[in-house]
């Protein structure tokens, strides 16, 4: 980060002060701020939202030396200290007093960035040393992913078109879909978007779609679809064959699945709104499914590299209430599979409460089905897992999302 004005501190305070009240996530509160000062750059922008997001990356590091209020100041050491700004860039700055920086301590850059309640969850199966890792690289950016739409290209095709573009991108480690980007990047006006032959999805979200197999011509529902990204995963693999349906009780998010299967060439999905996982749609599918895929409500911890502020926002209380809602949801999407036909139960948490916990309440409710290692239908070695039955994901040993997965199989009857 280089070229920093006083129009940038004042921008980045005023914004600083709607966020730091975390009432609702950051990336909405950065896109409200630019609708409301469109007059702001392109550049200064990227300086505003790159500090706003450190800041909210290191905050528990930051906070311990200055107070999170005085923003003019805690902008500044967060410049000076994280971000590499010059000292004489910011003696320059007639908004922040760089003799006041200087008297700051320095950062304890061992803190653990992770709320006490969190670290207590994690303690329960893991060491310190594993949490502090974990948490370090969740201070990290998350890589920009692509998952290519084999409907319309192949992967190497489209690696070469990136290239020619001059973005610097490689192929995935797992998934045999997945582009990484070197660098975050605008793709909104993309020709390879907009004409559905790619599609911004983390590597874990692919491999816990790849989890399902969907067959050719098979029924399968995404069950908690949200803006559809697993959904157009599922027909792709089915080369737009048989039927999806794709619910979800919020018609925005539902509403955002119409232009990607416009741009995808799908012709096999079908969104529906429901109420609740008991609504009346939900029920005249009961045993007719070969497959259903549950991306449950969670608290969403695994993508803190992505949106830092949930730290914030999410309690005891907020666990509480969310596995409620998980066992819920997964009992009432398991009536759908048919004898034989396979339940895929995900989440992008890192806690066992949400994860194994859930699956393990649900196979003691629920004895006519058993988990399917994962190793029996992901065939990838260089896949490390510490348990076969689940596939979970974390930034520290598959550069990911912190993700969560297990495959479930209806016995026959």
């Amino acid at each position: 980060m280089q070229n920093v004005n006083d129009s940038i501190v004042r921008a980045c305070a005023k914004l600083w002060t709607e966020v730091a009240k975390f009432e609702y996530p950051a990336d909405a509160q950065l896109s409200k701020f630019f609708r409301e000062n469109r007059k702001i750059g392109v550049r200064e922008r990227g300086v505003i939202a790159e500090t706003i997001y450190t800041i909210l990356r290191h905050y528990y590091k930051l906070s311990a030396v200055v107070n999170p209020n005085n923003s003019f100041t805690l902008i500044g050491y967060t410049w000076l200290k994280l971000t590499g700004v010059g000292r004489h860039e910011i003696r320059e700055l007639k908004s922040i007093n760089l003799g006041e920086l200087d008297k700051i301590k320095d950062l304890n850059m061992e803190t653990i960035e992770l709320p006490e309640w969190v670290i207590a969850e994690l303690s329960k199966y893991m060491s310190q040393v594993e949490i502090a890792t974990l948490a370090k690289s969740m201070t990290k950016q998350a890589p920009l992913t692509l998952r290519v739409n084999t409907i319309k290209s192949n992967r190497n095709d489209v690696l070469k078109a990136l290239e020619e573009q001059g973005f610097k991108a490689k192929i995935t480690q797992y998934s045999p879909y997945g582009i990484k980007l070197s660098d975050r990047a605008a793709l909104l006006k993309n020709s390879l978007f907009q004409d559905g032959v790619i599609e911004v999805q983390d590597e874990a979200s692919q491999l816990a779609g790849l989890l399902l197999e969907p067959k050719r011509g098979e029924m399968v529902t995404d069950f908690c679809a949200g803006s559809g990204g697993k959904t157009l995963l599922f027909g792709m693999l089915m080369k737009n064959t048989g039927r999806i349906y794709a619910f979800d009780v919020n018609e925005r998010r539902l509403g955002n699945l119409t232009p990607r299967l416009s741009r995808s060439g799908l012709s096999n999905v079908y969104p529906q709104l429901i109420n609740n996982e008991n609504d009346t749609k939900v029920k005249r599918l009961y045993e007719k499914m070969d497959r259903v895929f549950v991306d449950a409500p969670c608290l969403g911890l695994g993508t803190i590299r992505r949106n830092p502020d949930l730290k914030f926002r999410q309690t005891e209380q907020s666990l509480a209430e969310i596995n409620l809602k998980q066992i819920n949801i997964i009992n009432a999407a398991s009536r759908l599979v048919k004898p034989g036909g396979v339940l895929v139960y995900a989440t992008c948490s890192i806690l066992r409460a949400e994860n194994q916990d859930i699956v393990q309440k649900f196979l003691e409710q629920n004895l006519d089905f058993e988990i399917i290692d994962v190793k029996q239908i992901l065939k990838i070695d260089s896949l490390n897992l510490s348990d076969a039955k689940y596939l979970e994901l974390n930034p520290v040993s598959h550069d990911t999302d912190g993700f969560f997965a297990c495959a479930i199989k209806k016995k026959e009857i």
